[in-house]
């Protein structure tokens, strides 16, 4: 059948893989509880008639407010069959933003997770006037109707014929969703897109994974573009989405389905990374030259020109290491797609050696969310690039080598807000992402920096802070770095350490582990600091060298709001908090 609206993905996907094991599941009560796609479709119809019978028509907003789950497809389904605005909200964010979020949007009709949620979000509904109705997946004894009543009541009234024709009346270009993005100044904006705008960017990407690819792993936020693209993508393609419990069990659960697909950001696969390589430091000495000689060539692995000699030792590799780590970690996979920030070539190269092939992208929210994707053709996919420009997209850059783009992929507009979206699209259609590049030969992207993060020293020199921040956060002893110095003399940083692999350094140099405040002010952890700054700032010019640093005894999170969900540093939120000790750094 002819997939040209969102919600069509259900009826394609019980016509073509009606004999699926499962469309969606996820861990309740510590088995797996999977939804066929019989029952995906039984329980969406459900959903719409409930919504019906509420009262809610096309065009009204219906949000969802809640950690990934299969509800949350089935109600985001539900909602836009009958012509209804999906409108996805981080359970994470402020009151504020909620305040904004759901006045703003004029919701009809919220879901949220539970009883604490409800009880944070308690006086902010009683301050949106439009909202009618709300609903948690789960009776937690709280003040609100559970989404099991709203199937109850969609099953006590079906209404078949009047789904039918709202479905019918519903067309591609129509807007399908609207989403909030999570900016750092100001009030989020609503990106809304519509139908069409999302599904080119599955039909274009459905070629990239293989045929034997059935089984995909999700743990990324349903809320952002990215993921919830991609599985909308995952059920065109038939296969069946499992939700990891939480990011602390991503491991556990992917030895439990052994899947053959997953999306991830690059600090999941530098955590990684850096464990298999303190796992060599316990071997004995043969063992342990044999560990780090694959880990090595690991490192060097490239898609292209590999000489007899390298693909021999791989060969040998393989079969004394590789096989063992994937065994370790699980998975049988075909594509581990990372997005959301830049990964360090050398970790894409690691995990392509090692039989997880990494394949990288580049979008925003605003663009559906896909530009630029490693793809399987000639020169399509290279390490250190986000790929060619998806078929369909026009990539150009502009002034200061701003990355255009221009095709199916452009938002329709910014919610209520006009004159922020000709800010943006320019009068030939062209959209301006904000970010920097360059376009290799062969037509591959590099993403080289964000306008509004270029700074200038006060001797006139541009400085790029997340190239250097990208550069020194290839180190295992940091997790996290924000590099400053607008109008100062040079160039600064804070850093937060990766304390995981701290306590093992530590270990390893018999150095008592006490507190995170404690360690970072120990003379042999200042004195490896040093150290590592030195080695990165020998990659840089003298104006882009960081000349003095202060290390943090904080882990920052998307929870404590230094970081988005994507887990990109929230520069402003950064800068607020350690006001104090960035005035110290330029004293």
């Amino acid at each position: 059948m002819e997939v040209t609206r969102l919600f069509d993905l259900l009826d394609n996907y019980l016509e073509k893989y009606p004999n699926q094991d499962a469309a969606l599941a996820c861990k309740r009560d510590g088995a797996w509880r999977k939804f066929s796609i019989q029952e995906y479709v039984e329980l969406t119809n459900n959903m719409s008639y409930g919504m019906l019978k509420l009262g809610i028509k096309p065009g009204d907003k219906v949000g969802i407010v809640s950690g990934n789950r299969p509800e949350w497809n089935m109600l985001d389904f539900a909602a836009m069959q009958i012509g209804a605005i999906s409108v996805p909200i981080y359970p994470t964010i402020s009151q504020d933003d909620y305040r904004h979020i759901l006045n703003h949007a004029e919701m009809k009709m919220i879901f949220i997770e539970g009883k604490e949620l409800g009880n944070k979000l308690k006086p902010i509904f009683l301050e949106t006037k439009t909202l009618k109705h709300i609903f948690t997946f789960v009776n937690q004894e709280n003040d609100y109707q559970y989404l099991d009543q709203l199937i109850e009541t969609g099953k006590n009234n079906p209404q078949p014929e009047k789904l039918a024709k709202l479905k019918a009346a519903v067309k591609p270009n129509d807007m399908a969703t609207i989403i909030y993005t999570s900016g750092t100044t100001g009030n989020q904006k609503g990106v809304m897109l519509s139908h069409s705008n999302i599904l080119e960017n599955v039909k274009h990407l459905s070629i990239i994974p293989s045929k034997w690819n059935n089984k995909a792993l999700s743990f990324l936020p349903l809320c952002h573009a990215y993921e919830r693209m991609l599985v909308y993508l995952y059920q065109y393609l038939g296969m069946s989405v499992y939700y990891a419990e939480s990011l602390a069990t991503i491991a556990e659960n992917i030895k439990e389905i052994n899947p053959t697909m997953m999306s991830c950001v690059p600090r999941l696969l530098e955590k990684i990374y850096d464990k298999l390589y303190l796992s060599g430091k316990k071997l004995p000495f043969v063992s342990k030259m044999i560990y780090y000689w694959a880990f090595n060539l690991a490192t060097k692995y490239q898609l292209e020109g590999m000489s007899k000699s390298y693909k021999l030792k791989h060969k040998l590799a393989e079969k004394l290491i590789y096989s063992k780590w994937r065994a370790a970690i699980g998975g049988n996979f075909d594509i581990v797609v990372s997005g959301g920030s830049a990964i360090q070539p050398h970790i894409a190269s690691f995990f392509s050696a090692i039989g997880m092939p990494v394949f990288e992208g580049y979008g925003l929210s605003e663009t559906s969310p896909v530009i630029c994707v490693h793809q399987r053709v000639k020169h399509g996919r290279q390490f250190g690039t986000v790929g060619l420009p998806l078929q369909g997209v026009e990539v150009k850059l502009g002034e200061r080598d701003e990355i255009i783009c221009r095709g199916h992929n452009v938002m329709l507009g910014y919610y209520k807000d006009p004159e922020l979206t000709a800010q943006v699209i320019d009068t030939d259609g062209w959209f301006h992402t904000g970010d920097t590049g360059k376009f290799t030969p062969e037509g591959q992207l590099i993403i080289t920096g964000r306008l509004k993060s270029i700074f200038k020293t006060s001797f006139g020199k541009y400085v790029n802070p997340q190239a250097i921040e990208s550069k020194f956060t290839e180190s295992p002893f940091i997790e996290n770095m924000i590099v400053l110095g607008e109008n100062k003399k040079f160039a600064a940083a804070l850093l937060s350490p990766d304390f995981v692999y701290l306590k093992s350094w530590c270990a390893i140099h018999k150095i008592k582990y006490t507190s995170n405040l404690e360690m970072i002010e120990n003379e042999h952890i200042i004195r490896r600091f040093k150290e590592e700054v030195k080695h990165y700032n020998q990659f840089f010019g003298d104006f882009e060298q960081i000349k003095r640093y202060q290390l943090v005894p904080d882990e920052w999170t998307a929870a404590d709001g230094f970081l988005s969900p994507t887990l990109k540093i929230k520069r402003n939120a950064i800068e607020e908090h350690y006001a104090d000790k960035i005035e110290k750094l330029f004293q």
